[in-house]
């Protein structure tokens, strides 16, 4: 097939341009007609050979599953649910995704197949979820999981990033706060000081030596914010082996580093409890969750349980023999292994973390107020005394 670049006007007469892949012009205008456009005009798109698409949002995917979900239970054809998403959703990128997988499902691929086709919408657990679905005949139950688990994935992304935006928000005011001191206040009061005609307490010096940094190098500590992160991506990505230590500063790290570890643990607890619960084996389900932690020390503790696993020895066993996975972790599975409902047992790890997630993030907001009011008073505190006190050593020395 070829790509062509193509503009085309929807059911509303709204103009629409995109790419999409068809063997001709012909084929090119029947895939646009099933996406609900007509085609006006189109070109080659050289040099390229397939559709460049974005990253599918995780509120389109949850729509997709979800409605999938239920159409298959109420019995539809898999075809005509896939024709009526591709014509209702919003995304033109994952509209052309679901044409093509029409497309493929008409020619004799199955579902599964049709969407190993598009990584950028489906990932590998998508993919190996909805296989072992059509496997075993309960599609529209690993449909429903799918569902859940992108919605839990959404609520937990959601408190990941609440307890970086409030810091980085607060931390900004206090930077922000400590240039106007430091680069306009203090030089306003630098000649008063200094004609004074009396020895400058350390204090004070120190306060001048601190201004007078940010006034010849304020360019400098700008720019580190944006350099510094780069620098260390660079450092980091320079070997596998710094990328493994940074990955494991991460979980080590105070007060960040425990509620981390408690997401990265509750995803791969839940990834884990779908993926076996709709059949899929242990080894496999292990192997695919290396990349759901997005963790490289984790990641390499899952693939040494693979390894202990194959050598012969238990669930529980391997995985208490790694150091990496908390008590509470090794007992559930434990529990799950012995009672034959290990997805049942990982469900409530998965519930017990995001809990704990939940509190823990409730507790560091409460303490980063009044943290930042202590760091700020305290600059502020600094500032008035350095300044003061050598007036209050002249008031002292007056004679009345």
């Amino acid at each position: 097939m070829s790509l062509y670049s193509y503009r085309a006007i929807d059911i509303n007469g709204k103009s629409q341009k995109g790419l999409q892949d068809a063997a001709n012009l012909i084929d090119l205008e029947q895939r646009l007609r099933r996406s609900g456009l007509d085609l006006i005009d189109a070109k080659l798109d050289r040099g390229k050979t397939s559709i460049k698409s974005k990253k599918i949002k995780r509120p389109e995917l949850i729509t997709f599953f979800f409605n999938l979900e239920q159409l298959t239970s109420a019995g539809v054809p898999l075809l005509e649910c896939l024709a009526d998403l591709r014509d209702t959703m919003s995304d033109q990128g994952f509209r052309e995704i679901l044409a093509n997988m029409v497309e493929s499902i008409e020619g004799g691929k199955k579902l599964s197949q049709a969407m190993a086709q598009h990584p950028e919408a489906f990932d590998k657990i998508f993919v190996s979820l909805t296989h072992a679905g059509e496997e075993s005949g309960r599609l529209p139950e690993v449909m429903q999981h799918i569902t859940e688990s992108l919605k839990w994935q959404d609520e937990m992304a959601s408190h990941t990033k609440t307890i970086m935006i409030y810091p980085a928000f607060v931390g900004t005011i206090v930077l922000g706060i400590t240039f106007f001191l430091m680069i306009y206040l203090v030089p306003q009061l630098v000649g008063f000081i200094k004609g004074m005609g009396m020895e400058i307490p350390i204090q004070t010096r120190i306060l001048l030596a601190t201004s007078g940094f940010f006034v010849d190098y304020w360019y400098a500590l700008i720019a580190i914010p944006f350099i510094l992160p780069i620098v260390i991506k660079l450092i980091i990505n320079y070997s596998p082996e710094m990328q493994y230590k940074f990955d494991k500063l991460k979980l080590d790290l105070w007060v960040t580093g425990p509620i981390l570890r408690k997401i990265i643990l509750a995803r791969f607890a839940n990834t884990f409890a779908i993926m076996y619960g709709s059949g899929i084996s242990i080894l496999n389900c292990i192997t695919i969750t290396r990349d759901v932690v997005n963790n490289r020390a984790i990641s390499k503790s899952l693939a040494e349980v693979t390894h202990e696993i194959e050598s012969g020895k238990n669930l529980t066993q391997s995985f208490q023999n790694t150091e990496m996975f908390p008590p509470l972790v090794i007992r559930m599975l434990k529990v799950g292994e012995s009672t034959g409902s290990l997805d049942k047992a990982l469900l409530n790890v998965s519930y017990f973390y995001d809990r704990e997630v939940k509190d823990s993030i409730k507790k560091v907001q409460v303490m980063i107020e009044p943290t930042m009011t202590l760091v700020l008073g305290a600059l502020l505190g600094w500032v008035m005394l350095s300044v003061l006190s050598p007036i209050y050593d002249i008031i002292g020395k007056v004679q009345f």
